[in-house]
């Protein structure tokens, strides 16, 4: 009686050993087939707005001040034209004669920020807020001399805020771009709610 007691108790312990297969190779038995590493990125979700900023049929040169632009060395006059990266949102350009860098605001009624946060963006984002709002800072991995913000202000919408070198003598770093396009995109939002 004792026999069949072993063999019932044992045959749990055998029938998991049976159905594991290894993986990866071993150094007694190589030829096992590797199995491909998937690697999966959670994004941390967005937090909740505050509160809805509509940009629909708002004009990206003029939401900042003249006085905000003096503050942010923006000393060029603002260039208009339509962003066809964004499906054909307004955005604008600045320059700064003092720094030498370059931003650009774009209103993004196409799309929500999420685009930012698929896999096909190949973006590093840092979550933040920016007046309240859920935001994100970007750099893309090789691109060294630019930094974007994105700010989650509506349904479907985002603010764009892009920093970039505009071939400076002594090349900003990406620190001192990023930092340039967060204090933008402060104003940007600041301008935005007062149009409220």
């Amino acid at each position: 009686m004792r026999r069949p007691l072993r063999i019932a108790l044992a045959l749990p312990a055998l029938i998991l050993v049976g159905c594991t297969t290894p993986t990866h190779p071993t150094a007694d038995k190589g030829s096992a087939s590797p199995t491909p590493e998937v690697t999966t990125t959670t994004r941390q979700p967005l937090l909740p707005r505050p509160s809805e900023i509509r940009l629909d049929g708002l004009d990206p040169c003029t939401v900042l001040s003249e006085e905000q632009r003096a503050q942010l060395s923006l000393d060029h006059d603002p260039n208009g034209y339509v962003d066809a990266a964004f499906g054909e949102s307004k955005a604008c350009s600045f320059r700064s004669g003092i720094s030498g860098n370059v931003m650009r605001l774009a209103l993004v009624t196409v799309e929500g920020v999420g685009v930012w946060l698929s896999e096909n963006s190949q973006v590093e984002p840092q979550f933040t807020t920016i007046g309240g709002f859920p935001a994100m800072v970007v750099r893309t991995p090789g691109l060294d001399e630019v930094c974007n913000v994105e700010v989650d202000v509506a349904e479907g919408q985002f603010v764009d805020v892009m920093f970039r070198d505009g071939g400076n003598e002594k090349k900003a770093t990406q620190d001192t771009l990023c930092a340039g396009a967060e204090r933008a995109a402060e104003a940007a939002l600041t301008g935005l709610l007062e149009r409220r």
